[in-house]
């Protein structure tokens, strides 16, 4: 059997930082795609853009298509977790053999906004992008369709969900 790939989505402060975090405690193989991966860049043509700034930041918000392709393509590890959100999620979710859309409530989410430092998405005093997140939210735009986690939950019961949906042998 080849190597499975596993992409967990949500809105900023759903957790997917600390699932990835956790899983990789747990020593499965876990890219944090938001940090690995992300680059602004035109969501269509994948082309980098300089001087972006402001709510315009997250809508160029995009992974290396070709990254992901070439993490997927390498079959060393037997099952990777994908963790972050992307604008060109469109352009690798074949790739993936679930998603799993981490959810939140609105008091969950605005209390884990409120707890970011200021450097951080939609941190202390970016009440701008707080706005964005909590309508993201609302709306469900920007995320893919996936299996749903309750990630109101305690980080390792978050995970302990996501690896009970996943079938035993594709974590040989």
């Amino acid at each position: 059997m080849g190597k499975k790939n596993y992409l967990v989505e949500g809105v900023s402060g759903s957790g997917k930082t600390s699932v990835c975090n956790e899983l990789r405690r747990r020593g499965y193989h876990a890219v944090n795609g938001d940090r690995e991966l992300a680059y602004q860049g035109d969501p269509a043509t994948g082309v980098a853009v300089d001087g972006v700034t402001g709510l315009a930041v997250h809508a160029h918000h995009i992974w290396r298509v070709d990254l992901v392709k070439a993490i997927v393509a390498d079959d060393s590890e037997p099952v990777t977790f994908f963790c972050g959100g992307s604008r060109n999620f469109e352009s690798f979710l074949e790739l993936f053999d679930e998603v799993f859309v981490l959810t939140i409530d609105a008091p969950t989410l605005r209390r884990r906004l409120e707890e970011r430092p200021g450097d951080e998405w939609g941190g202390q005093g970016r009440n701008d992008e707080r706005a964005l997140v909590e309508r993201l939210h609302a709306t469900g735009a920007d995320t893919p369709a996936g299996t749903a986690i309750d990630a109101t939950a305690p980080v390792a019961a978050v995970v302990d969900e996501i690896l009970q949906r996943v079938s035993p042998d594709r974590l040989c």
